[in-house]
């Protein structure tokens, strides 16, 4: 073989498509043509293991404007001419290796998968694991990941002025030096100006706008290295950290969405994975063109930079811009006037061919399509061998805790899973841009749409326990709840994007997974109405060999047509009746204690197989929505982690409001730990001025919901029943202060 297997590794190129890209070509590939090669092909770009199974999401409906893999994010209609775009990727692995810079980064490189679609960013959320923080082996390196995350994320998101606006944060030792940070940025556009990033005219300019460009991120290098054609020399490249600069960001926005404005705009790109390379032949894949380059042109940070490097550099804030000839001088006066680096790289040119020149010297030529078309790998599955032994529980073979319920629910709410993040998230503006309704903490977020009555609704969910355990109902759960806390704020869902979290793709147990997952999230999208309008895929996310939980990530797009009927989770006043959605009896079941918070902190097990009622879930946020819109309710908020009385806790906290159960919460079944810490999927807990209890129970008997009546918001204490009496205080104190006295040690 002429390049070594060493060589191949460096680049994830199996031996097998080394021949391939042979056999394409004719002939063997250069150092640069290769290493553009292995880029476009990763996992990353090329979506090898996952795009057969991505195709079996549902990813239309009459309100999205995108086709969903074709732009750089999904665009949905929200009607008076808008369009929200929104997308959420992963930046798990540059985190591990440098936390603060590669949150910040993951931050940037979202903000300008929006940037690209023409729209200005709107909002981030972020949804975050990482392995235990306490005296745990390896806990220590835990905090260091856990605090540069949560550090790069509030200094560039605050730097820019994006506000960060919800969000989760979840533990297991399954993440623990293999940290997950899933970063959503959501934007907003007049619909007839959405952009494209496919590069069409014949003779269009391709400009390079932003930062100089450095050796920021270049992997799988070194074995190329020596074989570069630049003046005969060897040099060993070394992958280096990507290094973010918000205010160069920031401005970066501001130029990028004047420009647009011009007119003189045909195309726009942002140059994340794989940077250039990724940038200029996607762009000319998509516009059926080809591109001539002419790296000399770069505007670079450093000297002596190679060809190689400059193809495949990750430095950040970059942007391609495709315009046509006549209009580059009105375009560059933009940037001149924001004082960014603007320079002509080179032209869109009919035949579909990538020249790749520094100078006078020609460094690559290859045709377009098959540098996009990387191979794809449909495997067969199979689940572990003690994946059916995982999902036996039985009531039985759980003992009742002898500290009782009140311990219990203490003990849930000072877990790290359930605890509240507001020692996180009050380190996030979340109020710049003055958008911002309802801010981080509960089940949604809600920002208005200025010059109209409306607001859009945001959120952010996965449970990777759920899906360990079975990744089929794993994945309709992830895609249930994430709509459920949408409708609790009383938005209509719209549209979904997701982040796909596994381990090696390779191994039949963890292809099973991914598959199972994928064909959850498609059953439950169907189901419910919510199409997959964008996303992104991170495999091979294993440390010492041992593969993360399968942790699929959705994030959702919801709308209210008017914006003043919305809610929270927290009770808003003494006197309310709260009753529960979806719920009309006390029969517990085992797989209400599947993957519970309650089975693994309390009982430290993790089994049991989760089920969810598709259509009783469908029915359940249905009454919600209405409810809210018609002025029933005065709060809702989702009953999941942790199960009711964690869901309760959490809304009497939340509002400085206590709780006194009523005659339903007086005699539990023997099972109470299924009762109040269950998982049980489909419930809402809200709460209603007495008087409107008849309106509630109509619209509950004309949708088919069952009803619980759980008792009244008011006093300074937390009851239930005979389970529990504790005062709010000390139930506030173990939800909202926990997680800081953790992270001090």
């Amino acid at each position: 073989m002429p390049v070594s297997q060493e060589t191949l590794d460096e680049i994830a190129l199996s031996a097998a498509e080394y021949g391939l890209i042979i056999d394409r070509l004719d002939r063997e590939p250069n150092p640069v043509e290769l290493g553009m090669f292995g880029a476009l092909w990763s996992e990353h770009c090329g979506y090898k293991h996952s795009r057969p199974l991505l195709r079996l999401l549902p990813s239309r409906s009459s309100r999205v404007l995108s086709q969903s893999g074709a732009e750089n994010a999904g665009a949905v209609d929200i009607g008076d001419g808008l369009a929200v775009v929104f997308k959420v990727e992963s930046h798990n692995h540059p985190s591990a290796v440098e936390p603060l810079q590669g949150a910040a980064t993951g931050v940037g490189g979202i903000v300008r998968d929006i940037l690209a679609m023409g729209a200005r960013p709107l909002a981030l959320l972020n949804s975050l694991r990482f392995g235990p923080l306490d005296s745990a082996p390896g806990s220590d390196h835990n905090r260091h990941l856990f605090r540069g995350v949560v550090e790069g994320i509030s200094w560039y998101g605050n730097c820019i002025g994006v506000p960060d606006v919800a969000g989760e944060i979840y533990f297991d030792e399954s993440y623990s030096g293999n940290p997950l940070v899933n970063a959503m940025c959501v934007g907003l556009v007049s619909a007839d100006k959405l952009a494209s990033a496919a590069a069409g005219g014949v003779g269009s300019v391709l400009l390079l706008v932003g930062a100089d460009t450095g050796r920021d991120g270049i992997h799988g290098a070194s074995g190329l290295a020596s074989r570069t054609f630049e003046e005969g020399q060897e040099q060993e490249l070394r992958p280096t950290v990507q290094v973010g600069n918000p205010f160069l960001e920031k401005i970066l926005i501001e130029s990028c969405l004047e420009a647009l404005d011009t007119g003189g705009v045909s195309g726009i790109q942002d140059l994340g994975a794989a940077g250039l390379t990724s940038a200029a032949i996607e762009s000319a894949y998509r516009g059926g063109r080809g591109i001539i380059l002419d790296l000399a042109q770069v505007h670079r940070r450093e000297p002596g930079m190679t060809g190689y490097e400059v193809m495949l550099s990750e430095s950040q804030e970059r942007m391609l811009l495709v315009t046509p000839p006549e209009q580059v001088e009105r375009v560059r006066q933009v940037f001149q006037k924001w004082d960014i680096s603007c320079r002509e790289i080179g032209q869109v040119i009919r035949e579909p061919q990538a020249h790749i020149l520094d100078g006078d010297q020609s460094l690559a030529q290859l045709p377009i399509k098959p540098l996009t078309e990387a191979p794809r790998y449909r495997l067969q599955g199979k689940p572990a061998p003690e994946q059916l032994a995982r999902q036996r529980l039985s009531l039985a073979e759980v003992a009742l805790p002898p500290a009782g319920p009140a311990a219990a629910l203490l003990t849930l709410l000072a877990a790290p899973n359930i605890a509240s993040k507001q020692s996180v998230y009050r380190r996030y503006d979340h109020q710049v841009q003055t958008n911002t309704v309802v801010g981080p903490g509960s089940d949604a977020a809600v920002l208005r749409i200025k010059g109209t009555g409306k607001a859009i609704a945001l959120s952010i969910d996965g449970n990777g326990r759920y899906c360990y355990l079975d990744p089929y109902r794993g994945g309709q759960i992830a895609v249930a709840e994430v709509c459920r806390n949408l409708s609790c704020s009383g938005a209509e869902p719209l549209a979904l994007t997701d982040c796909l979290n596994f381990g090696n793709p390779e191994r039949p147990e963890i292809y099973y997974q991914l598959e199972w997952c994928v064909r959850g999230i498609a059953r439950a999208c169907r189901a419910l109405g919510v199409p997959v309008v964008s996303g992104n895929v991170s495999l091979y996310n294993e440390s010492q060999g041992q593969a993360i939980l399968p942790t699929p990530i959705l994030g959702g797009l919801g709308l209210l047509e008017d914006a003043a009927r919305h809610t929270r989770a927290a009770w808003t006043e003494e006197g309310l009746a709260v009753f529960l959605l979806g719920q009309g009896d006390w029969r517990t079941r085992a797989a209400d204690l599947a993957g519970s918070e309650y089975l693994q902190a309390v009982q430290g097990k993790v089994a049991g197989r989760p089920a969810i009622d598709l259509s009783l879930e469908g029915r359940v946020q249905e009454l919600g929505r209405r409810a809210i819109r018609e002025g029933i309710v005065a709060s809702a908020h989702d009953c999941s982690d942790g199960g009711l009385a964690v869901a309760l806790a959490e809304s009497a906290s939340a509002g400085d409001i206590g709780f006194q159960g009523g005659p339903a919460l007086a005699r539990l079944p023997r099972r109470w730990d299924a009762a109040l810490f269950g998982e049980r999927q489909s419930r809402i807990v809200v709460s209603l001025l007495p008087e409107q209890r008849p309106r509630l129970e109509r619209l509950a008997a004309d949708l088919e919901v069952p009803l619980l009546e759980l008792g009244t918001t008011g006093g300074s204490r937390f009851r239930l029943g005979r389970y529990a009496d504790l005062p709010l205080a000390e139930v506030a104190d173990a939800w909202t202060e926990s997680l800081a006295r953790r992270l001090a040690g």
